[in-house]
């Protein structure tokens, strides 16, 4: 049988916020899993392939193209397909649309680390940035907080316009005053230096940093950095080659012992924010491991839709 090619249309309201949260919250409660990552780039171009194995559950590589210069020639920033493996029998079981894979685990990343480190009294979310994953943060952001006030800004005050009358957002032109304001700060940006500094902070805080992927890239700076307590989904994914903990570590600005946990430290009841006034960062990496426990809920999704007509 030939395995299923599985895009957005596939699986059409058949899934919610929530439920990926849990299912990559569930996932850490198994085995760890083994992780490879291979980078290559030129200029700002990248191509990323992402292995994972988990014991029990499977097998996923995802591989994808990133190129920042698409948009301008009307083409979307990245492309790319992700494969599934049967766990007992290493067969294909599924090639799932990057697009959809990501969208989905990248947001419920966001809101599993938020729901273990933000206050859960938050009511007002900046979202720095106006592509794709800002946009998805603008659903499933509510989804964790129900009632949270959203506001957007990016550099292209249009763009930012643009995302906020899509959604029901509001659009800000002062990052600034809006950092101040916000509660949460998700940043989805392809910024190659700080945008956000710590100086901006207040205590009570929590960070969600979300664009960096690659050793050369940063969304804040290195006083925000030891302002905080810094949490992250995996260490293998965050610390050696993207530039937000990467170069900082290098440096002596932080050091190994300051990055206090990762998500099966913090499913499994690790302290995450001790106080309401503590300042909370948890840097999103991403990782073909939380790609294999979303294609878990979108394989389920797709057999739904498919029994259903």
């Amino acid at each position: 049988m030939t395995p299923p090619f599985i895009t957005a249309d596939a699986v059409a309201g058949q899934l919610d916020w929530l439920a990926v949260a849990d299912a990559i919250a569930a996932g850490h409660r198994g085995p760890r899993a083994a992780l490879g990552d291979l980078f290559l780039s030129e200029g700002g171009d990248t191509v990323l392939s992402r292995a994972a194995w988990i014991p029990g559950v499977g097998m996923a590589v995802k591989t994808v193209s990133v190129l920042p210069g698409n948009p301008a020639e009307g083409r979307p920033t990245v492309h790319g397909a992700m494969i599934v493996f049967d766990g007992a029998t290493g067969a294909v079981r599924a090639v799932i649309d990057s697009a959809l894979v990501t969208r989905w685990k990248t947001a419920a990343d966001s809101i599993l680390g938020a729901r273990l480190l933000a206050r859960p009294d938050a009511t007002r979310l900046l979202i720095v940035g106006t592509g794709s994953v800002a946009e998805s943060l603008t659903e499933a952001y509510p989804a964790a907080f129900p009632g949270i006030e959203i506001e957007i800004w990016g550099r292209t005050p249009a763009k930012a316009a643009a995302l906020a009358a899509r959604t029901g957002a509001r659009a800000v032109d002062d990052l600034e005053a809006a950092v101040a304001r916000a509660d949460i700060v998700a940043t989805a940006t392809m910024a190659r230096a700080p945008i956000l500094e710590g100086a901006w902070l207040r205590p009570g805080q929590h960070l969600d940093l979300i664009g960096a992927f690659t050793a050369e890239m940063r969304e804040v700076d290195d006083k925000a950095l030891c302002r905080a307590r810094i949490f992250v989904d995996s260490y293998d994914t965050t610390l050696a080659h993207i530039g937000e903990l990467k170069d900082p570590l290098a440096r002596g600005v932080i050091a190994r012992a300051d990055i206090l946990g990762d998500f099966y430290a913090l499913v499994g009841g690790a302290p995450g924010r001790r106080a309401a006034e503590d300042i909370t960062l948890f840097k999103n990496g991403g990782g073909a491991h939380l790609d294999l426990m979303t294609a878990g809920v979108i394989l389920a999704a797709w057999e739904r839709a498919k029994s259903q007509g």
